[in-house]
């Protein structure tokens, strides 16, 4: 039974001591492969070395993500646009980018930056559109706004996933209205307070993932300690139970969803 940990930060500090190790207890469980989210500038040589360290099995991504949206925003972008071109064009010793992320909006703590965090979305979604690399979009607190964006785009994206799904049926609604796009399941499915139980098995499975967020929101009953990518394997657990299907059947469709988003 093989499945995809779509979304964790293993290039952070938290990994910086037992990585090989937590590489081996994610393949050990049936991980196949997981994908790495940039955030900011300094993360994409982090991911990159990553990837190269463990080629066909961590695949990268490169954006900003909404938090990390400040002043300079418009340079930040200019230099991860060049290497994104560079990498597309000649990869060279670095894994090739599937996908444009993480990025998105979040108006959770602060509305300071909320016009430049508007700028940096669209701009990174026109990359999708121009390059047909798929999102990975983090939304709080800001789906209205995402929304608008993103259907002046909608003909033209190629698709990508909605990270960090917690909401209810009309906002999944909303969002799976972008038909090649899928939603990102993780921990918080497992949460005692969650509604997702409820919500998910009025959605289509043909449209969600799976993922981490690692080293954050670790799932029951890991919950409270450092989540890693082999504990995407309790997500798959409670969605096989939501469902009341067979875990070997919710590996084998999700991982279908993910090679029909992100083609890897």
């Amino acid at each position: 039974m093989n499945y995809v940990d779509t979304h964790t930060h293993l290039d952070g500090e938290e990994f910086r001591d037992d990585l090989p190790q937590v590489i081996a207890r994610a393949k050990a469980v049936g991980v196949s492969k997981v994908f790495l989210p940039a955030i900011n500038l300094s993360s994409v040589e982090s991911i990159q070395n990553v990837c190269r360290t463990y080629p066909d099995y961590a695949y990268p991504m490169i954006g900003l993500h909404p938090e990390e949206v400040k002043a300079d925003f418009r340079e930040v972008l200019a230099k991860m646009r060049a290497i994104l071109e560079r990498n597309l064009a000649e990869p060279g010793q670095d894994a090739r980018y599937i996908a444009i992320g993480e990025i998105g909006l979040d108006f959770y703590w602060s509305r300071e930056f909320k016009q430049e965090q508007l700028e940096a979305f669209e701009e990174q979604v026109k990359w999708s559109v121009e390059t047909r690399l798929p999102l990975s979009i983090h939304c709080r607190k800001g789906q209205n706004e995402m929304v608008h964006i993103l259907k002046r785009y909608a003909e033209a994206l190629p698709g990508g996933v909605f990270h960090c799904f917690t909401g209810n049926e009309k906002e999944a609604t909303e969002l799976l209205a972008f038909d090649r796009f899928v939603l990102g399941i993780g921990g918080v499915l497992t949460f005692k307070s969650s509604h997702l139980p409820e919500v998910l098995p009025h959605l289509p499975l043909s449209r969600l993932i799976l993922e981490t967020d690692s080293p954050y929101m670790a799932p029951v009953p890991m919950r409270g300690q450092r989540n890693e990518s082999s504990y995407v394997q309790y997500v798959l657990q409670k969605l096989a139970a939501c469902y009341g299907i067979s875990d070997e059947e919710i590996a084998r469709r999700t991982t279908a969803n993910v090679q029909r988003v992100f083609g890897v």
